[in-house]
């Protein structure tokens, strides 16, 4: 064999196999690797939509947060208001239910002394009666000078 004609077969052959890849397996390839590029686009776009979602949806729970803080408060405040109110009405309940124990008691006071004072002025009466009696040496008849005794009682 002669090695120009193999060199010229061999180029042939190649050229030939170079031209049924770009004729057929090429469009094939270039296909596919279209096909992967626009997957991987897609696939970032769609990280950058999910971490877009993701920063917005960080906010909107920021946001609620916040207004679940300032509500929070408000309740806490509300029911500082409440406890107040209630303090304050326990207070004053109280302060009516000392004056009218206050005025029964006064009352009860003014009550007992009144039957004191009565008992004494009776004591009186009859330590009256008893000095009367030892200083004239005899006894004196209540049913006779009863007018007399009321009228000391009332005196006294």
């Amino acid at each position: 064999m002669n090695p120009n004609l193999t060199l010229v077969i061999q180029g042939l052959a190649f050229f030939a196999v170079v031209w049924l890849v770009m004729k057929f397996g090429w469009p094939h390839i270039i296909a596919a690797i279209e096909e992967r590029q626009n997957k991987i686009a897609e696939g970032l776009s769609a990280a950058e939509k999910a971490r877009k979602d993701l920063a917005d949806a960080d906010a909107r729970v920021a946001d609620e947060i916040r207004k679940a803080r300032v509500e929070a408060a408000a309740i806490i405040d509300k029911a500082n208001q409440q406890a107040t109110q209630i303090v304050d009405k326990a207070r004053q309940d109280a302060v009516v239910e000392a004056t009218k124990q206050k005025a029964i008691a006064a009352a009860d006071i003014e009550a007992q002394a009144h039957k004191a004072r009565e008992e004494l002025r009776g004591k009186v009466v009859a330590l009256a009666m008893a000095g009367a009696e030892k200083i004239l040496k005899r006894e004196i008849d209540a049913n006779a000078h009863k007018a007399l005794i009321d009228q000391l009682v009332t005196e006294i």
